[in-house]
């Protein structure tokens, strides 16, 4: 399918790169990280790379689910102008891996010993053909909750441990006036959050036939049913300009007080950090009520090319660094998420970061592990747009029913196979 895409005429874009760096010590990235605490995060790398004499080439391409950066990075990949690195997710490295475009990293990985430190989750996606093609830089998880803790207290709220728990919560919040919801309506925020619904509704053992087997009797089921049902229910809650806003002023407006929760990706606890705001203190987080024990996962990684020689000793400084062990702590501190290595000590974590990190080795040994569909490590690319598609089109009314949606969803996953 990329092939394709690749001997085709050459999209024009803005974000061409030299084939050749006039300065071999030049990292170039392609990435989507443009939020405070995005920044915040990738600059950890940066300094790192800077003290080995790395220059960075700063490529961002803004848009939260990564849409517009995976546009710009085909459009390069055509026209033969490849990135050092780019940040991708799951699939999408499999992709252009199987198209023949990505770099090896096979020896570094040996000498740094990945496989054995890497969750074999990960190694799924970063490791092609025998060929470590990506490092993985992080294991985010979606099933979080994100709650403004003075709002809580406001309202005498405690923590929801049901469906049910959760729409009594927002109920309080709506009587005292604050926005119960917060949520930004682009399609890929829309079907994160149903994710978590998937898995609350129907269990472990549902969310892994329907969003990661793509089992047709699943995705047809009455439990697949309820869980729109439980969605449209929730949407009840979001204030009515939630339409294209971006998830990082969702977490905004939970950060303000303006809102009194979000669900989302923990890469939201980026935000408070970047605001300053403690876990327990300022804002609360726990798992999507009847999620715990599971976690939802994605990862971003850093995916490397086939760039020339000249070129690969910036490549090689750049996935040791971010597979170092220091690195992996002082970068997921910032970002929200956890270290893509099972040795990184949780000392430097804070509650939330701690909690992320035993949840996550609780679900690898307990079997509980499953990839995010709306994040690209449920099923490839074309089933996960038309996944985001389909719920967007019921969140905002353009499909007007859980029968409805059920039948469309299982269309388009079939076209989309």
């Amino acid at each position: 399918m990329l092939r394709k895409l690749f001997i085709g005429t050459a999209l024009a874009t803005s974000f061409a790169f030299s084939a050749h760096a006039a300065d071999v010590k030049e990292v170039q990235m392609l990435h989507w990280w443009t939020s405070g605490g995005e920044a915040a995060a990738l600059n950890v790398l940066k300094q790192d790379l800077a003290k080995e004499g790395y220059a960075w080439k700063d490529v961002p391409v803004a848009g939260g689910g990564g849409d517009a950066a995976m546009t710009a990075l085909k459009a390069m990949v055509a026209a033969g102008n490849y990135p050092t690195a780019s940040q991708m997710l799951g699939y999408t490295v499999l992709d252009y891996a199987a198209a023949g475009v990505m770099g090896d990293l096979t020896e570094t990985a040996k000498k740094e010993g990945w496989d054995k430190s890497v969750p074999a989750a990960l190694q799924k996606f970063s490791v092609y053909d025998g060929k470590w093609v990506a490092a993985p830089v992080n294991v985010h998880s979606v099933n979080w909750l994100w709650i403004n803790k003075a709002v809580m207290d406001k309202i005498g709220g405690t923590e929801p441990k049901t469906f049910d728990d959760f729409v009594a919560l927002l109920d309080k919040a709506k009587a005292a006036g604050v926005i119960p919801l917060a949520l930004g309506g682009q399609n890929w925020q829309e079907a994160t959050m149903f994710d978590s619904v998937v898995l609350s509704t129907g269990g472990p053992e549902f969310y892994k036939k329907a969003m990661n087997d793509l089992d047709e009797e699943s995705l047809k089921s009455d439990t697949m049913k309820k869980s729109f049902d439980n969605l449209a229910k929730l949407v009840t809650y979001v204030d009515p300009n939630f339409s294209g806003r971006d998830w990082n002023l969702a977490t905004a407006m939970v950060i303000k007080g303006d809102a009194l929760v979000q669900v989302m990706g923990d890469w939201a606890k980026g935000e408070f950090h970047a605001a300053n705001k403690t876990p327990g203190t300022d804002f609360l987080c726990y798992r999507f009520p009847g999620t715990d024990g599971s976690v939802i996962y994605n990862s971003d990684m850093f995916g490397m090319f086939n760039v020339p020689d000249d070129r690969k000793a910036a490549q090689v400084a750049l996935a040791t660094a971010t597979l170092s062990k220091s690195f992996q702590s002082a970068f997921n501190v910032v970002k929200g998420s956890v270290p893509a290595r099972t040795d990184v000590p949780d000392t430097d974590f804070d509650a939330c970061g701690k909690k992320g990190i035993a949840d996550l080795k609780k679900a690898n040994e307990g079997g509980t592990l499953f990839g995010s569909l709306a994040q690209g490590y449920g099923a490839p690319p074309a089933v996960a747009n038309a996944y985001k598609d389909v719920v967007s089109k019921f969140v905002h009314g353009q499909i007007k029913t859980s029968d409805e949606a059920v039948t469309e969803l299982v269309k388009a996953i079939d076209d989309a196979k």
